[in-house]
């Protein structure tokens, strides 16, 4: 199997004697929603590049509620995997599949080798870095300066612009985990939002009317 075009281009810069040894050591996975692909505590064995779908990075507190850390995108490298691999190689966080989704994985060993022989590899790991530490900062002003009923609008309304549609097909429960709080919270907000125009809920989903 080769890899995407999109992939392609990224690495473009690298030579063509890095593209055949990515050609060489590319891994390809295929999961379905809502698979685990890591957890807090696994050591990290392959570094994952989307090729295609939609991934959850985040987190589990001590009572067992989730925080969302950010989404990986396709042609996106997870930068929690790489940044365990200069430590411990145990991973910090969750990984889910948010839906069907297609990976490109190569070894540890291999990103490692690929650092010291093609170090300008390093310009793509750091604008990931760049992307996912203003992710986490929009993230956390939003949890500190905003009202959770504006974050619960902003978090549909970011998922319909990842899945290209006006309507998210998501639960009421998943919206409370990503967002760090309690169901019953979600559908009461949902409800309100519902009496007053503001969004559509359905067997279809959720799609937002008119956002505040």
């Amino acid at each position: 199997m080769n890899t995407s075009d999109n992939i392609k281009k990224q690495f473009q810069h690298l030579g063509p004697e890095f593209m055949n040894e990515l050609e060489e050591q590319a891994v390809f996975v295929k999961v379905q929603a809502k698979a685990e692909l890591i957890k807090e505590g696994d050591h990290v064995r392959y570094v994952p590049f989307l090729v295609n779908g939609l991934v959850k990075v985040f987190t589990i507190n001590n009572e067992g509620k989730e925080l969302l850390y950010y989404f990986l995108r396709p042609n996106q490298v997870c930068i929690m995997t790489v940044s365990a691999i200069f430590r411990d190689s145990v991973s910090k966080v969750y990984a889910h599949a948010d839906e069907d989704s297609e990976i490109m994985m190569f070894p540890v060993s291999t990103i490692l080798a690929w650092i010291i022989k093609y170090p300008k590899i390093n310009s793509i790991f750091y604008k990931e870095y760049e992307d996912k530490y203003l992710s986490m900062m929009e993230m956390v002003n939003q949890a500190v300066f905003h009202r959770l009923d504006k974050r619960i609008l902003e978090y549909i309304a970011q998922k319909a612009r990842m899945n290209h549609s006006d309507t998210v097909k998501i639960s009421h429960k998943e919206i409370a985990n990503n967002l760090g709080t309690a169901r019953e919270v979600v559908s009461r907000l949902l409800k309100k939002f519902e009496n007053e125009g503001v969004i559509i809920q359905n067997s279809q989903g959720i799609r937002i009317i008119d956002k505040k």
